[in-house]
């Protein structure tokens, strides 16, 4: 088990601090824009279809 001294030891994390927390800051950050992208991308891939079914149909008339 590891024991911090005091909360800036915790932060710090040997030296490796920077890589660790940055590392959960990324990680944080992607998993908070990803289903942003994803739900618009399928919002865009959605209309797109839509447009073309509709202009195949016009097409097809």
């Amino acid at each position: 088990m590891i024991y911090w001294n005091s909360f800036s030891d915790f932060l710090h994390m040997g030296g490796y601090g920077l890589y660790v927390w940055g590392s959960f800051g990324v990680t944080a950050l992607i998993m908070i824009v990803e289903p942003i992208v994803v739900a618009r991308n399928r919002k865009n891939t959605i209309s797109r279809l839509k447009r073309q079914l509709r202009a195949e149909s016009r097409v097809t008339e």
